[in-house]
């Protein structure tokens, strides 16, 4: 996919009215626009980097269409831009329908026992189709209509032409460990049937 410009006054229109989903210190980095696409914008936050080489959105874009290649399903990519701030550029794509895990995980009637096997299911898949994925987490996972479960914001994300060896699956897993006691959801979390199912 080629990259085009994206002019500031461009930009300006592309977002007005939209949401900003997320920011940081360096402002808005995540926008849900009018018709219901996202914009993403990427910083190259460092003069020198390999981001110069291979942009963090290019990455991004790329790793969507490996995963859609797999079949995982994820995000859809729309168009790739240069914006006219130095070292910014932006993806603009059709989110992935459903609800995040972790938007799931929220509702009254939900039960982690009958939703790990399915859990278990897709990060057996990704560490067999030797995808490390390091934001793995409850809020990058998303359950379709259709009840499919696939993967959003994906950028950092590294493939292998061999199932993950057991050093990176332990270390996906610590990675994923960390977010349920970030997030404070070790109580009802079962980590230690997810670690079991993983690590044998």
């Amino acid at each position: 996919m080629q990259c085009s410009r994206l002019s500031q006054v461009a930009f300006n229109q592309l977002i007005l009215g939209a949401q900003i989903l997320e920011a940081d210190s360096y402002g808005a980095k995540v926008y849900l626009l009018t018709d219901g696409n996202i914009l993403k914008l990427f910083r190259r936050k460092r003069l020198i980097s390999s981001a110069l080489l291979r942009p963090y959105s290019r990455r991004f874009i790329d790793n969507a269409l490996r995963l859609e290649k797999l079949g995982i399903p994820t995000l859809n990519v729309l168009q790739h831009f240069t914006l006219d701030t130095p070292g910014m550029k932006a993806v603009l794509y059709r989110p992935l329908p459903g609800k995040t895990l972790r938007q799931l995980s929220q509702l009254p009637d939900f039960s982690w026992q009958e939703r790990l096997p399915d859990l278990v299911a897709l990060i057996k898949k990704l560490h067999q189709s030797g995808i490390y994925f390091r934001s793995l987490h409850l809020g990058n996972i998303v359950v379709t209509p259709e009840q499919q479960w696939g993967l959003i914001d994906v950028a950092d994300m590294r493939f292998l032409r061999a199932p993950l060896p057991q050093r990176l699956v332990r270390r996906n897993v610590q990675h994923f460990a960390r977010y349920i006691a970030r997030e404070r959801l070790g109580q009802e979390f079962p980590l230690v049937e997810l670690e079991r199912a993983l690590l044998v």
